[in-house]
């Protein structure tokens, strides 16, 4: 029963921290729910062959309800875009389907790895500060689907709502950053549900799922993440106007480089 109260206090100390960090830094959730939860389901001693699946489906469902409370905020202030969302959201969910069955192929040990790279790749972004420096106008419909498609898929394999992939993208097409934050954040949802559905219905019947999963979808994690860090993002965008966030970010993405090099040698 002890070890029951411990490790549900990890998912809700998890979820204080990724919302924290996402209201102060602007980083998706998921960059910390994943692997967080990767190791406290191998202290759970859940099957090893699913440990990656299930912490990036559930971190995909958390970002669902997370979303929705962004995306109001964002809308009040009139920043969303919604013209370049519907023209990214059909291939946002056709690649996050592809994601997720992409990722079901990959045995849980690679994609562990895969999300090690995206990690280092972020840490290295958010140490040195490279922005894309805009270069041209949003394309046609065909390039916004390939797009949404190339976000959706990179979203859902490692389990993240597509910020650092979809505001680089906007900016380089001449988007304002603030309208592009907001836009990024509208996109998040149809990632997340895309996402978290082919997640959902691809683990279906897994016989090393544990108990009170829904297909790769742990149930009392996503509980117990997404209710705190519903709370706690308000309070990490407050901190954002008090704490010097330069530096912030490059201890963040200490943090991440140190993630990433872990996961690489599991």
């Amino acid at each position: 029963m002890e070890s029951l109260w411990l490790i549900l206090l990890l998912y809700l100390a998890l979820g204080a921290f990724a919302g924290v960090m996402a209201g102060l830094l602007g980083v998706g959730g998921g960059l910390i729910i994943v692997p967080v939860l990767a190791w406290i389901f191998r202290g759970q001693q859940m099957a090893d062959t699913v440990i990656m699946h299930v912490a990036i489906g559930t971190s995909l469902a958390t970002i669902v309800l997370t979303s929705i409370s962004s995306v109001r905020a964002h809308h009040g202030r009139g920043a969303v875009l919604w013209p370049v969302f519907w023209r990214l959201t059909p291939g946002i969910v056709l690649g996050a389907w592809l994601g997720a069955v992409v990722a079901d192929a990959l045995p849980s040990i690679v994609l562990g790895k895969v999300f090690a790279v995206f990690v280092l790749a972020m840490a290295a972004q958010m140490s040195f500060g490279a922005k894309p420096a805009p270069q041209r106008e949003l394309p046609g419909r065909p390039g916004m689907w390939a797009a949404g498609g190339v976000i959706g898929a990179i979203s859902a394999i490692v389990g993240i709502g597509g910020g650092s992939l979809t505001v680089p993208f906007l900016t380089w097409c001449n988007i304002a950053i603030r309208q592009a934050v907001a836009t990024s954040a509208a996109c998040g949802l149809p990632i997340a549900l895309a996402g978290t559905l082919g997640f959902i219905v691809i683990g279906l019947g897994n016989p090393d799922l544990p108990a009170w999963s829904l297909g790769y979808v742990y149930g009392p994690a996503l509980v117990g993440i997404a209710v705190v860090s519903m709370l706690s993002a308000p309070l990490g965008a407050k901190l954002a106007h008090t704490l010097p966030t330069g530096t912030l970010k490059k201890v963040f993405a200490v943090f991440l480089a140190l993630v990433g090099i872990e996961m690489l040698l599991w």
